[in-house]
């Protein structure tokens, strides 16, 4: 499938919009530009918001069953076109066909749970302290939704905000990453071919820039995925107007190895939450925290298995580029700075590939201190740091010991060690002898501290993001009857 040269806005079909300029969209593997996109302006999302807000009181009345069909119909297309969407994700990010395949796969089950969420849009039935009162709650939609995604799973994330978001009855208006702006027109193409009508889900693209511009329209909740720093200027930005915020931010996960630990296992779950999707995961195992008795086995195995790691886009690769080469700057800066602080040894990697592209070998830094920048800051690349501790206690608190608090993984067969570290971990998500990611459908997502503002994404947890909860109370006269 060919990418095009240009990517414009969608609203009912492609649109250009005002046509304030365009910035570029690079390859990640070859670091060539590839096509030229459409900066939206205030403009663009004012009409944007205007046509959501306008389709709004038909879509809201419109059966969820039959909101449901659509979305049905939606996946059934994606499903058809699987290859095609891997397509475009694999040349927007640079991972693998595999690995776009399987996201592409993530976002179709998405799809199928939140169409079957339809037959079961519950509300509650209740008692009433009052005589001949019946008292029970409805789910209603919020309104217009502002959605803006991140580029390192592009169609996953799109999936987790548009399918709950139109099933509750909600108009949405999404900001792709500027990185990955066609991914997300191609699911606006399916949407209308399974019969969404025009105006209840658009797409404007652009830079932060576009995003500021669609906050500051008359929306009524905005959903949010990136760093902590852009999802707290969002929830600033809207403060002072009463609009709904849900925030998935970073993380800064840790993957705990204890002494009884299968290594050989524990090795494999640290390099695929290290390194995988480049490292580019909220849910990335950024920190490894292991048992002083097994540290000098660990790394060295850790260390020997990074090292024949292959870099490239191929199926046969293990992790692709960074998305650009503003991200991989930050990196190397990052690193830079570290060696300078001392203290830090790096066991692997450290440096940009000697190729084009925007790739950054796999790199392991052995760090003695959990405080460190390193380990305290999300870097969203294939950067891991490993720290030794001693005693469960000080692991609880290295655990601990970051702003974040969205996953976390422990490798152990101590029964008691795993409840207590699943009581003690101030996370969202804890994982038990896996790696720091894989969240499903089903399931919420979210974490605590900086991670987020306490609403989960995707599962049926989602509802109360995308709906507002109704009290109804009927008094009914029995002496009439």
């Amino acid at each position: 499938m060919r990418y095009p040269d240009t990517i414009g806005h969608w609203h009912g079909g492609l649109w250009v919009g005002a046509l304030n300029g365009c910035i570029e969209k690079f390859d990640p593997c070859s670091g060539k530009s590839i096509a030229k996109i459409h900066q939206g302006t205030e403009e663009d999302a004012a009409t944007l918001v205007d046509s959501a807000r306008n389709e709004f009181f038909s879509w809201r009345k419109t059966p969820i069953l039959e909101r449901a069909s659509i979305l049905l119909k939606a996946t059934q297309i994606m499903e058809r076109n699987k290859n095609n969407i891997a397509r475009i994700v694999h040349i927007e990010t640079g991972k693998s066909m595999k690995d776009a395949l399987g996201e592409v796969s993530g976002a179709i089950r998405m799809g199928y749970f939140w169409a079957s969420e339809g037959e079961r849009f519950y509300g509650r039935t209740m008692t009433s302290g009052m005589k001949d009162r019946f008292a029970y709650t409805v789910r209603e939609p919020v309104g217009v939704c502002a959605l803006i995604t991140s580029f390192n799973t592009p169609i996953a994330n799109t999936a987790w905000k548009m399918f709950p978001a139109l099933l509750c009855g909600n108009t949405a208006v999404i900001k792709p990453s500027e990185y990955t702006p066609y991914t997300t027109i191609m699911f606006a193409e399916m949407l209308a071919e399974a019969g969404l009508p025009p105006g209840v889900f658009s797409v404007l693209q652009g830079d932060g820039q576009a995003g500021r511009a669609l906050i500051e329209q008359d929306i009524d909740l905005v959903s949010f995925t990136g760093s902590a720093r852009t999802g707290f200027a969002v929830r600033r930005i809207v403060s002072e107007r009463p609009v709904k915020v849900s925030l998935e931010l970073g993380g800064k996960n840790p993957l705990v190895v204890c002494a009884d630990a299968d290594i050989d296992w524990a090795v494999e779950c640290a390099l695929l939450s290290a390194f995988s999707n480049a490292g580019q995961r909220c849910a990335a195992g950024s920190r490894i925290l292991v048992d002083v008795s097994i540290a000098n086995v660990f790394k060295e195995k850790l260390v020997a298995r990074t090292n024949v790691l292959r870099l490239g886009n191929a199926d046969e690769d293990d992790l692709g580029p960074v998305v650009s080469e503003k991200q991989l700057m930050a990196m190397l800066t990052q690193c830079e700075d570290a060696k300078k602080r001392g203290r830090i040894a790096f066991l692997a990697g450290g440096y940009r590939v000697g190729r084009p592209g925007y790739f950054m070998a796999p790199t392991i830094i052995d760090d003695e201190f959990h405080t460190s920048l390193l380990a305290q800051n999300e870097l969203f690349g294939p950067i891991v740091s490993i720290h030794v501790f001693d005693t469960f206690r000080e692991m609880i608190e290295m655990v601990n010991g970051t702003p974040y608090g969205l996953t976390a993984a422990i490798h152990t067969k101590h029964s008691d060690a795993i409840q207590c570290f699943i009581r003690d971990c101030r996370s969202g998500i804890v994982s038990v002898n896996g790696p720091t990611y894989g969240s499903e459908p089903n399931m919420p997502f979210g974490g605590v501290g900086v991670s987020g503002n306490g609403f989960r994404e995707p599962g049926t947890e989602a509802l109360d993001v995308y709906t507002e909860t109704k009290g109804v109370y009927i008094k009914y006269f029995p002496d009439t009857v």
